[in-house]
């Protein structure tokens, strides 16, 4: 998991934030564990603060411009429901943004998958990113990009190598 900076704030038993100024311009994620029945999960990114909200809850925030991947899993006695991630970036308040279910605002989605099958090769696809030595949420936006489409194409994925973060380390830093 891409290293966290160090949390803003842990505060028990608070709700969640609807109001963006109380949020002070952070994308919150609501995460939920109920053990084989509904699983929400950060794969990756760097948590900037977290509220516990009880033993099956909590909040956690993502400065803008930071990268994650929440990852979503319901089921019942006969299986899988639901599963889906999305990889986003965070926005700050004055950008447009999409929005996701357990995500306010919303963010910028690089990529969304549903279907275990489907999230399953995403995984994969950042088990390699992480195999080359890069930290997930520091790879291109358009490498998540690549990813969803592919995936959704039903074709292979192409490999994000360390010279390919090279260049998009280089083309942040004139784009900045």
């Amino acid at each position: 998991m891409c290293s966290a900076s160090a949390p803003l704030t842990v505060a028990a038993a608070a709700a969640p934030l609807t109001d963006p100024s109380q949020r002070g311009g952070l994308t919150e994620v609501e995460l939920t564990w109920i053990e084989a029945r509904l699983e929400q999960w950060i794969r990756f990114g760097r948590i900037a603060a977290e509220r516990i909200l009880s033993r099956s809850a909590k909040v956690v925030a993502f400065r803008p411009g930071a990268t994650f991947a929440f990852v979503r899993w319901t089921s019942n006695d006969y299986g899988t429901i639901h599963s889906s991630i999305a990889i986003v970036t965070a926005v700050d308040a004055k950008s447009p943004y999409a929005t996701l279910p357990f995500v306010l605002p919303g963010g910028d989605i690089l990529l969304r998958i549903d279907g275990w099958p489907k999230v399953q090769k995403v995984l994969e696809a950042i088990d390699d990113v992480e195999a080359a030595g890069i930290e997930a949420c520091d790879a291109a936006p358009d490498h998540w990009r690549h990813v969803g489409n592919r995936i959704a194409a039903g074709m292979p994925v192409r490999a994000y190598s360390r010279d390919r973060h090279a260049a998009w380390l280089r083309r942040r830093a004139i784009e900045s």
